[in-house]
């Protein structure tokens, strides 16, 4: 039983709260039963940390083919990121990057909420997307906002972090169209030919795709809209074009 905040682990575990820990020793961390179990089938995990206090009954047999740590009660509330703990955490390693295998690829150009971008990982992987290309300046998807609100996604989608305009022209190169939401255009999502080899862009909250980005692009589609507001929120136009696959 660990008692003690300044335990090696402990602070390790609280450190990976920060972007530059989280890349140094390139894991982060996901909280909850639900969640644990899902990392324990689909990531690697390191160890996993778990309260009987918060817990309650605690079958160590389920986990046996991980390493277990029990804390305290004021142990497990000093690294726990939510309100209402439910006494288990797990520190999982950051996969590696894959090449992407979807012939329709989604890429999200500097989208900085969190919520935003874990919503975005929760549709892809609610409507069969594999991959996931995001640029460098986009928030960081281990971030414990992010990796909460995917509710387990993120342990199965292969997500890249690249220097944006380079990858989409080396894809381009490749017999990819480069495909990007912009209100400046007269066509709509239901003019993407799915059967082809497309990256689609999602812009930034405010300022959408980048110009340079935009010049790439072989293809501008928007939303259609009937009502008055100007935009979608990124999150929920990722989420209607990912399933404009599934419907067509």
């Amino acid at each position: 039983m660990i008692t003690s905040k300044e335990n090696a682990l402990i602070k390790k575990v609280k450190s990976l709260s920060q972007k530059k820990y989280r890349d140094e020793y390139g894991q982060y961390v996901v909280e909850g039963i639900k969640i644990c179990d899902e990392a324990i089938k689909f990531a690697k995990v390191e160890v996993l940390i778990v309260c009987t206090e918060l817990l309650g009954d605690f079958d160590e047999s389920k986990y046996s083919k991980v390493k277990v740590e029990q804390v305290s009660k004021s142990v497990f509330l000093h690294i726990s990121d939510t309100k209402t703990p439910q006494g288990m955490l797990a520190v999982v390693n950051i996969p590696e990057q894959k090449k992407v295998s979807d012939t329709v690829v989604f890429a999200l150009d500097n989208i900085q909420d969190p919520g935003n971008l874990g919503t975005i990982i929760r549709s892809l992987d609610a409507f069969g997307y594999k991959d996931l290309i995001i640029s460098d300046n986009t928030v960081d998807p281990y971030n414990l906002k992010v990796v909460r609100s995917t509710m387990g996604s993120i342990l199965r989608l292969n997500i890249k972090s690249v220097d944006l305009l380079n990858e989409l022209s080396s894809f381009k190169k490749s017999g990819y169209k480069i495909v990007v939401t912009s209100l400046d255009t007269n066509q709509y999502i239901y003019d993407i030919n799915f059967s082809e080899k497309q990256i689609i862009v999602i812009g930034n909250e405010a300022n959408g795709v980048s110009k340079e980005i935009q010049k790439l692009a072989d293809l501008k589609v928007k939303i259609p809209m009937k009502g008055k507001a100007e935009s979608l929120n990124a999150a929920v136009a990722t989420s209607i074009i990912a399933y404009e696959k599934i419907r067509k």
